[in-house]
Order: C-alpha cells, then structure tokens, then sequence
C-alpha cells in the first residue's frame, strides 16, 4: 500500500476505532441500566448480569460494526473534503477511483468481521443469553430466591413468593407465583416446586410443580377458573422464545429450513458483508457530492437521515420475507441490489461529469 493510500486508509480507521468504542460503550451502560431497572440483578445475580451485557453487546455489534464504519467514511474523507486535500491528491493525479478502492481495502475486512459475528458469534451469544434472560423472566429460580421474600418484575409482571428452600436439591416449597396478562391474570400456588435446567438451547427454563392449585382470574368476564394439579411442569413458551430460539440456529441448520422466518434470518445473516461494504461506498459517493463549505451540521444529519432509511428498509425487506409477502428470490437482495444500481448509475454519471469537463 503507498504512502497516500495509507494516510486515507488511517483517516477511516482512527475515527472508525474511536466510535466503535463510544457505540458499544454506550450500548453497554444503556443494557446495564435496563436490566438494572427490570431488577434482573435480584434473580440473576450480578456476575450473570454483566455476562449477559456481555451477550448483548456482542449481538448488537453485528450493527454496531457498520454504522461505525459509515460515520468513519463520513469524517474521515469528510475532513479531506473540507481541507482540500482531496482536491490536491486528484490534482497529482490520484484518481476518484484509488480513493474508492483505499476504502474498500478497509471496508471489506470489516465486513467480512460483521459476518462472521452475524453467521456464528450472534447464532452462540443468543443461545447464551436465552438461558440467561430466561432465568430473569421466568423468576422461578432456586438460585438466587431468598425464602420468605417478594420478587417482582415490573415489565414482566410477575411476583413469586417462596416459603422455604433447599438449596441442594433446588427445591422450593409453598411457592406463589403470580402472572399478570393483559387479558387475564394467573396465580400459581404448589407446595413444591423443583427447577429443571435446560441442557441444550433448545430447551427454556422449567419448573416441575407439585401438589397445588391455579386460578385463572378473567378481568372481563363474571367467573374466574380454579384447577388442582398433582404434578405440572410450568415453564413459558411464545413468539419470543420461538424467535430466539431462531436467531440462536445454526447457520447450517437455516440452510436445510424451507420456513420463510429461517429464510429471511439466514439471509441477513449473508448479507452484513455486503451490507457494511455497500453502506461504506455509499459514505464515499455522499462526500464526494458534499459541499467543501462549513455545512458539517448539515451534511450529519442528512447522513444520519440516510442510514435510518437504509436500516429501515432493511428491516422491512426481512419482515416480508418473514411474512411471505416476497418469496426467498428475490428475498431480501432486492434492497442491495438497488442500492447496488444506484451506485453504478453515480459512478456513470461521475465519469462522464469528467469528461465532459476535458478541454
């Protein structure tokens, strides 16, 4: 790599360092604050907390790695821009061109990083955190209840109260479990509970209830439920395990799935390379159309209104394949490959904008 290449190439990756940084230091206290609110500490424990702000942060670089490196581009070449020494490399002769490729020369290692975090660190980090957040929701946990106190979870809800212990057999005794539903509520009380671990990813966090009762309280209607078990085994399954369980798949076992939600799940897990690379030219192309003029604020925010349309219409592009709204082909490839187009067409015009300028 020559000298000019080089000091284009550190004029993306010092910025792109330093805002990483400040995007997952942020994600992370703001994780921490969240779970901190939702009093998760009190049934996981502080050491299960921070590895599962670990976790998070870790599922979120996936997005974090691009937008990094988009605001990188932005300043980085925005200040040559604003400096004119853009205009002085093109003047000895460095072409639009060499530019371009300098910047793919670091776009293109960081896709591939944004890959491969989306197609096997994301898959492992969201098994992990599963459990975790499992564990949080489902409250019932032998772990970290202290017999003869209340726990709540406001955004879950849920109040368990446990009489009494035993911390080697992990069972509980005279448990009460209340659950409140938007359609209804439910109160759960055994007289012995005992905690089953899950042993694989597939599996959610359950407890085996003996010996008790529930009642179904309906808020609309007159009369309310009551059922007397012997033995039931009490864990929570819905659309949000389903999809964690889904975005947790191996990349190989959403290769042999025909269901449209593994569909469009592996093919945003394909498409970050070319997502981060494509957003990294379409930073180029937004610089090269910015004025040299003290508008920085300005050519922020546009740029920041860019990337929420590109990261919103990429969410709806999944959703519809998700709903079968568009089938598998073209998936979600339409959105880059008219992001694609669009760069093409820029670079077209660019080049004749040139010539057209040659005496």
């Amino acid at each position: 790599m020559k000298l000019i290449e080089r000091y284009i190439a550190r004029e993306v990756l010092l910025p792109f360092t330093v805002v990483l940084l400040i995007l997952v230091g942020l994600f992370a206290s703001f994780s921490s604050a969240r779970l901190l609110a939702g009093a998760v500490t009190e049934t996981l424990g502080i050491a299960a907390l921070l590895k599962l702000v670990f976790l998070k942060t870790l599922i979120a670089l996936e997005v974090l790695i691009p937008i990094a490196l988009y605001i990188s581009v932005i300043i980085g070449l925005g200040r040559l821009n604003k400096d004119q020494e853009l205009n002085v490399m093109r003047s000895v002769g460095v072409s639009g061109t060499r530019i371009v490729l300098t910047v793919l020369t670091v776009a293109i290692p960081v896709g591939i990083v944004s890959g491969m975090l989306s197609s096997y660190v994301r898959p492992w980090a969201y098994a992990e955190s599963y459990i975790l957040d499992a564990q949080a929701e489902a409250e019932l946990n032998t772990n970290r209840f202290q017999a003869g106190r209340f726990y709540g979870s406001e955004r879950t809800g849920r109040i368990v109260y446990v009489r009494s212990k035993d911390d080697t057999n992990k069972e509980m005794q005279y448990v009460f479990h209340y659950i409140k539903k938007p359609e209804n509520s439910e109160i759960v009380i055994a007289k012995q509970a005992r905690q089953i671990q899950p042993k694989t990813s597939e599996q959610r966090p359950h407890i085996q209830l003996s010996d008790g009762m529930i009642y179904r309280l309906t808020h609309t209607a007159s009369t309310d439920d009551v059922i007397q078990f012997e033995n039931m085994t009490y864990f929570i399954d819905s659309d949000y395990a389903m999809n964690y369980r889904r975005k947790a798949a191996a990349t190989r076992t959403l290769w042999e799935s025909d269901q449209p939600r593994d569909i469009a799940e592996l093919q945003w897990r394909i498409s970050r390379p070319l997502s981060t690379i494509l957003m990294a030219l379409i930073a180029v192309a937004f610089i090269r159309t910015a004025p040299r003029q003290d508008k920085s604020d300005r050519t922020y925010l546009f740029a920041a209104l860019l990337f929420t349309v590109y990261y919103n219409l990429s969410g709806l592009a999944k959703t519809w394949v998700e709903q079968s709204v568009v089938g598998s082909i073209p998936g979600i490839w339409w959105l880059y490959l008219t992001m694609s187009l669009a760069l093409g067409m820029y670079a077209l015009f660019t080049r004749k904008k040139q010539f057209s300028r040659k005496p």
